[in-house]
């Protein structure tokens, strides 16, 4: 899956870096928003200095739970086209796998949100307008932040537990909506499972993680993306949840790319990118919310 996720990446940087009109972005590097074990969870943060929109963007850099580490310099082109519609970009790092499981990584990401919306002055963002999109597993993880989220918790000792992390919209692209097919009990579990140590895990295990167990009426409006020959998150992930959403009557939407896997190239790719970009003009944007 990371090698895929990689190659994923690769596309949707060669879409976005298309554009000729340009914005300046500062970089803010290895933000702390926790700490754990004494290591610190980081994320960096893209700023456009003209025309922000006063929304924010989190990337959830994750493929097959694994969070990688990259010069924010080097990935700053992969946010080009939202940094360019004057979002702020948060790329959000958390605990890998297999030193950390999945439930592990949901905690992180959560944590994230809710240090973002209480810094939301220092980042010059309205806390009341945050998105969030990933890719395979970071799908996913916008996936549980869209449906199970809280509204933080009143008597917690850390200011940061106290503060919401719901998002106001999700983009999800190829993700993993039913973590209980994949589990390693699963009867038709697929072999290309047994690659990743953070699905060693069983069925009861991956309940509480699997967003598809979590749709209810209250939930942030989700694009999800979906290639139709994905042999590694079958489209049914993503058709599975897009129903349930349409039953508790979600705002959402799913895009079926046809003959395409788990990731885009060409013109799939520079149509997601699209796609994803205008989702979050539709539903963060001060304009959109009059």
């Amino acid at each position: 899956m990371t090698i895929k996720i990689q190659t994923l990446i690769l596309t949707l940087v060669v879409a976005v870096t298309s554009k000729s009109t340009r914005a300046d972005v500062t970089i803010t590097p290895d933000v702390v928003y926790g700490h754990k074990l004494g290591l610190a969870m980081t994320c960096d943060v893209f700023t456009p200095t003209e025309n922000a929109n006063g929304a924010a963007v989190l990337f959830m850099v994750s493929g097959g739970w694994f969070s990688n580490w990259t010069p924010p310099e080097q990935s700053q082109s992969l946010f080009r086209a939202l940094t360019d519609k004057g979002f702020t970009v948060f790329a959000v790092r958390h605990g890998s796998s297999p030193k950390f499981g999945i439930a592990e990584a949901v905690s992180d990401v959560r944590r994230s949100v809710r240090f973002i919306r209480m810094n939301a002055e220092k980042f010059k963002i309205d806390p009341d307008r945050i998105g969030v999109y990933g890719m395979s597993a970071g799908g996913h993880l916008s996936l549980m932040l869209g449906t199970a989220s809280d509204d933080g918790d009143p008597n917690a000792k850390d200011p940061v537990d106290k503060v919401s992390d719901r998002v106001n919209a999700v983009v999800a692209y190829v993700a993993p909506t039913d973590l209980r097919i994949m589990a390693k009990d699963a009867p038709d579990r697929l072999p290309a499972y047994a690659r990743f140590p953070a699905l060693d895990i069983d069925a009861k295990t991956a309940e509480p993680d699997s967003p598809l167990l979590h749709v209810t009426s209250d939930d942030a409006p989700t694009l999800l993306l979906a290639g139709d020959k994905d042999d590694l998150v079958p489209v049914e992930h993503s058709r599975n949840i897009q129903a349930a959403f349409e039953k508790a009557n979600v705002k959402s939407q799913l895009i079926e790319f046809k003959g395409a896997g788990h990731g885009f190239q060409g013109e799939d790719a520079r149509k997601s990118t699209a796609e994803m970009v205008a989702w979050f003009v539709t539903h963060l944007t001060a304009d959109a919310a009059k």
